[in-house]
């Protein structure tokens, strides 16, 4: 068996490879992407770091390529799509770099917190500005952290060990979880009254993007610090560099920028209070050669043994197990998305009961699947099938599984019920096909939708004109219906839209050149993946909640009554832009369970001004 090394790699790596049996190693460091393409024909395993691209003419190219390992956390330089067409197993090693990442955090806090960058500069310009460079203590200091994952928590313990007050905003974590780690779990607006200094440690999505933006700076403490480790785009940069200057921000430390390397326009390389490095978070020694070791021992044990380790697209089972249970994989793993959008916050415990004829079959890898489908919105790419289960413990979520041999009046059923801080709440899924599966019931109430697309989610009282009054809405955005079905409390419409987001705006009550803050009761909606990660093949599912009491309460508040008798149907019609009247709505919330299709498109990350959900799970 052949494995081709196409980037660099440890010597460490490269010696597992030559004394495993059976394995041949080509080691070609900087290959070409024509070379690539010939060299790639007869090889079993491809590993690479983030300087190969592996694209759609590669895996073309690769008749006997079973595996892809890159050494390392993203996958932006690989075309999963293709490689899940081709059947090949993608493998990272998601924590093999956390330790530095952390590190590497605390050391650009210390370094902004004494200017050490610029003494330094200084020093070697041959001056000695002994009292230019005041610098700040950090010990009694509070440090807000957003995102307590993996990194995050290391950061913690180690802001701890310097003496330094903790906060952090993860609305995703319970708060004795964070109380159990030393540090105190607050909403956003409280972190940023509080914090001297605030580090990001969460995933670039479309509720993550620009979190650090001109409004937000504006609501932090005056004099506070910005550390960004993590990944670019997460804070506006032309916002950040006017918030410096105005002096509201004191200072920030940068690893990673939206565009990198940055241009030479870019604002804040021009300004003496941001220290800057070129995305060194995982630039160790040790890392490097804990991720190649790490790969070498994946590849070796899955070209010998059949072993899969951190995957993101196949779970650890059998090629003809796979085959029979991969319709029940999708629908476990969609559920447990739906979930983690509509009531992921705080969780502390999950129960997966199986019903009817898919206990015939592990339910052990169904359940990995919907753990991987519920903490991917929250956690981003490093979540696979294999380390699902394990970050679930770790972020102190109990998970219960149950089975049944009576499924309700389907042939089978996954009913997946979730604890947290908004309560009780539970999702059922069904199969009825090969490729046709449904959630089936959502907190008791009976619906039909196909989780694919996007999911809109209203409140309803279950009065007359309801369906018309949310579809005259839609109708105004130019979005057209093409299935509605209603049960008690619940319409699901099923439509294309060229643009949801202008949908959603004529929801929110907004002109569709405005971009105003989306309403977002208790969700963060999208997962950092790359645009055309696509583990199915299918469409993807984003989930959008919106609060229809805001919406008419915004009506009485402008003095336009809702309709509660019949002198008042012409005015609010009016208002709604209805050629014909609307029943009466009085106070009543709505309720829409919507998948929203974006015509099998996948959208581009950060694409939506409102920056609303868009969670790729799948794609076209």
């Amino acid at each position: 068996m052949k494995v081709l090394v196409s980037d660099n790699f440890s010597a460490e790596g490269l010696r597992i490879f030559e004394d495993a049996d059976g394995i041949e190693v080509q080691y070609r460091p900087g290959i070409s992407p024509t070379d690539l393409l010939e060299a790639v024909a007869e090889v079993d395993a491809l590993v690479v770091r983030s300087g190969t691209q592996v694209t759609e003419d590669v895996f073309q190219a690769a008749h006997r390529l079973k595996v892809i390992g890159r050494a390392g956390i993203g996958v932006e330089n690989i075309d999963l799509a293709a490689a899940n067409r081709k059947g090949v197993v993608v493998m990272t090693t998601p924590f093999g770099s956390t330790t530095t990442t952390a590190e590497h955090t605390i050391a650009m806090l210390l370094a902004m917190a004494r200017q050490i960058p610029q003494a330094s500069r200084s020093t070697k310009n041959g001056q000695w500005e002994k009292h230019r460079f005041l610098g700040v203590e950090v010990s009694g200091k509070t440090l807000g952290v957003i995102g307590a994952g993996k990194i995050g928590r290391l950061v913690i313990e180690r802001a701890l060990a310097l003496k330094m007050q903790v906060v952090v905003y993860d609305p995703y974590l319970a708060a004795e979880m964070v109380h159990q780690i030393g540090a105190e779990l607050v909403e956003l607006e409280d972190l940023l009254n509080r914090a001297d200094f605030i580090t990001l440690h969460i995933p670039l999505n479309s509720e993550t993007q620009e979190l650090l933006d001109a409004d937000t700076l504006a609501r932090a403490r005056p004099g506070c610090r910005i550390i960004n480790c993590a990944i670019g785009g997460l804070v506006d940069e032309s916002a950040l560099a006017e918030a410096i200057r105005s002096g509201r921000i004191a200072g920030a430390a940068l690893d990673v920028f939206a565009k990198e390397p940055p241009g030479p326009d870019n604002p804040l390389l021009a300004l003496d209070q941001v220290i800057c490095t070129p995305h060194l978070r995982a630039a160790t020694i040790d890392a490097q050669v804990n991720v190649t070791v790490q790969m070498a021992r994946q590849i070796t044990d899955f070209l010998q043994k059949g072993v899969v380790a951190n995957a993101l697209n196949v779970p650890a089972i059998s090629a003809d197990l796979l085959t029979v249970i991969r319709p029940y994989i999708e629908l476990a793993e969609r559920l447990g998305s739906f979930s983690a959008q509509m009531y992921g916050r705080g969780l502390q415990s999950v129960t997966v009961e199986y019903a009817g004829e898919v206990t015939d079959h592990p339910t052990g890898t169904l359940t990995m699947a919907l753990l991987k489908g519920l903490l991917t919105p929250m956690i981003g790419s490093m979540v696979n099938y294999i380390n699902a289960p394990h970050l679930a413990r770790e972020r102190g979520i109990r998970v219960i599984e149950a089975s049944s041999s009576a499924a309700e009046g389907y042939t089978n059923m996954i009913r997946l019920t979730v604890t947290g801080s908004t309560g009780e709440h539970s999702v059922s899924g069904a199969l009825f096909g090969i490729d046709d599966y449904r959630i089936v019931r959502v907190d008791g109430h009976h619906v039909e939708a196909v989780p694919e697309g996007h999911i809109l989610c209203l409140y309803n009282d279950d009065r007359p004109g309801m369906v018309g009054f949310i579809g005259q809405l839609l109708a105004d955005a130019g979005v057209n219906i093409e299935m509605i079905s209603t049960s008690e409390i619940r319409i699901s419409v099923v439509t294309r839209a060229e643009s949801l987001d202008e949908a959603v705006r004529a929801m929110d009550g907004a002109p569709a050149d405005d971009e105003p803050e989306p309403v977002r009761l208790d969700v963060n909606v999208d997962a950092y993946v790359p645009a055309d990660y696509v583990p199915y093949e299918q469409a993807k599912v984003d989930v959008h909640r919106f609060d229809m009491e805001k919406k008419l309460a915004e009506v009485e508040a402008q003095h336009r009554p809702l309709i509660t008798h019949d002198q008042q149907l012409d005015q609010i019609a009016s208002l709604l832009g209805q050629a014909e009247t609307v029943p009466a709505l009085d106070d009543a919330p709505l309720d829409l369970l919507a998948p929203l299709l974006h015509g099998g498109v996948a959208k581009e990350k950060g694409e939506s001004p409102l920056q609303l959900s868009p969670l790729e799970f799948d794609a076209e």
